[in-house]
């Protein structure tokens, strides 16, 4: 067979720069990047990876190809939990934490989990106090600051007046989904917020909170004038008005005044005369409804306020209240002009009245004005022949439940007034008073035709007879 020739080495090669790949080596074995070359590359790969719809280029095909879905809008990652679809797979992933509960990211400084980053950042602007998101408009009245784009967007509407999510039950709109969301509920009955301590449930979160500070007894809110705590941050502000005297909320009827807008609410029923408070035993309707369960006890007959210095018992606490000054003597509403003291508020200003000669209620049948509520209401009871309170030992009824009160005693043989100088009882205290004249001699009634004076109104009337010239009434 033939002989095989040795392969020969190959030489090396000449020290002369020689081209590799876009590089090229000299004498000193330094490398250099062929810039010319490099540039005419790059823009070959931009002009192939262009988008045809906008002048946007990009480094490769997959960017590319994300970019085409801000034009064509599609979502061609769906989730397959629910119909939700999703322009990029990243966003479906993260979306995907919904259903399994999944909450990667952590804050250091407390212990919540959130499943994505961004809510994390968010979430930590709570304890840094940072809100990067200032209002223009308002910046000169309240330098309102956010911590999220979102709640400034959302602030924003307030100036602009705009609604844009709108209730197809009703004619009511709101500036954010959230709200449209919690208002829709009320339309649905829906109540998804339990209360782990009892059955109650809420169709707000929110409510869920202030209710669950019922359990734990927690008052985060104080008042820095005094000593009080607050479970929400509404009943604070309502109570500072007790030590700033702002009345914020008026009356468009009248110049009346209020520090809560529950209070002109109830106010504005004086005016309109609504009363959407009816009770389900009789027809009788009421404008509040703590007067509508004060109303209940008398068809239940339930009294669960008693009081701890007698046998007495009430149907709300207010009534307990007044009713304990009876023993303690305190009354600490007194009178400017006069020496009178009064134990609720309410008496008093009835009382300056009297001073003032204020007669604000007035009678829709005849031209006479009262300066309570209570006294007109007796009083239309002489033009309806209304006797509402009726004896139940006679056939007898009254106006006023006081001559009812007045009357029972003539059945019970009660009178619990007695005079002091005599021996002598009364079942009213205007028959004591009348009995009180007779021992001091007093005649407050005077005649005005001549000066004759007289212990009784009766006595002076039959008097006066005698100077009309007729004959006196036969006893």
């Amino acid at each position: 067979p033939p002989q095989i020739k040795e392969e020969e080495e190959e030489p090396e090669p000449p020290e002369v720069k020689e081209e590799q790949e876009g590089f090229f080596i000299n004498e000193n074995n330094e490398e250099h990047l062929d810039m010319k070359q490099e540039a005419d590359t790059s823009m070959e790969i931009l002009t192939q990876f262009s988008c045809k719809e906008c002048e946007k280029s990009f480094c490769n095909r997959f960017s590319l190809k994300r970019h085409m879905r801000t034009h064509t809008g599609g979502k061609t990652f769906s989730c397959k939990e629910c119909k939700k679809s999703f322009k990029c797979v990243s966003h479906l992933k993260t979306h995907m934490r919904a259903h399994t509960g999944q909450k990667p990211f952590f804050c250091e400084e407390c212990e919540k989990r959130f499943g994505t980053v961004s809510h994390l950042k968010t979430h930590m602007r709570i304890h840094t106090g940072e809100k990067n998101f200032s209002c223009e408009e308002c910046k000169k009245k309240c330098e309102k600051r956010f911590r999220t784009l979102s709640h400034f967007k959302t602030h924003m509407k307030s100036h602009t007046g705009e609604k844009p999510f709108s209730c197809k039950e009703c004619d009511k709109s709101f500036i954010d989904m959230y709200s449209l969301k919690r208002h829709m509920r009320f339309h649905t009955g829906e109540r998804p917020f339990s209360c782990k301590e009892c059955e109650k449930r809420f169709g707000d979160i929110s409510h869920l909170r202030k209710h669950m500070r019922t359990h734990t007894g927690e008052k985060p809110f104080s008042c820095t004038e005094c000593e009080k705590g607050f479970c929400v941050v509404s009943d604070l502000k309502r109570h500072m008005r007790t030590h700033t005297g702002e009345k914020p909320f008026s009356c468009k009827e009248c110049e009346k005044k209020f520090g809560d807008i529950a209070y002109l609410r109830k106010h504005m029923r004086t005016h309109t005369g609504e009363k959407p408070f009816s009770c389900t035993e009789c027809e009788k309707s009421f404008w509040k409804i703590y007067d509508l369960k004060i109303h209940m006890s008398t068809h239940t007959g339930d009294k669960p306020f008693s009081c701890t210095e007698c046998e007495k018992t009430f149907s709300c606490s207010s009534h307990l209240k007044t009713h304990m000054k009876t023993h303690t003597g305190v009354k600490p509403f007194a009178c400017t002009e006069c020496e009178k003291s009064f134990s609720k508020i309410h008496n008093l200003k009835i009382h300056m009245r009297a001073h003032t000669g204020e007669k604000p209620f007035s009678c829709k049948e005849c031209e006479k004005s009262f300066s309570c509520t209570s006294h007109l209401k007796t009083h239309m009871r002489t033009h309806t022949g209304e006797k509402p309170f009726a004896c139940t030992e006679c056939e007898k009824s009254f106006t006023k439940i006081h001559n009812l009160k007045i009357h029972m005693r003539a059945h019970t043989g009660e009178k619990p007034f007695s005079c002091k100088e005599c021996e002598k009882s009364f079942s009213c205290s205007n028959h004591l008073k009348r009995h009180m004249i007779t021992h001091t001699g007093e005649k407050p009634f005077s005649c005005e035709v001549c000066e004759k004076r007289y212990s009784t109104l009766f006595r002076l009337k039959t008097h006066s007879i005698t100077h009309r010239g007729d004959k006196p009434l036969k006893m």
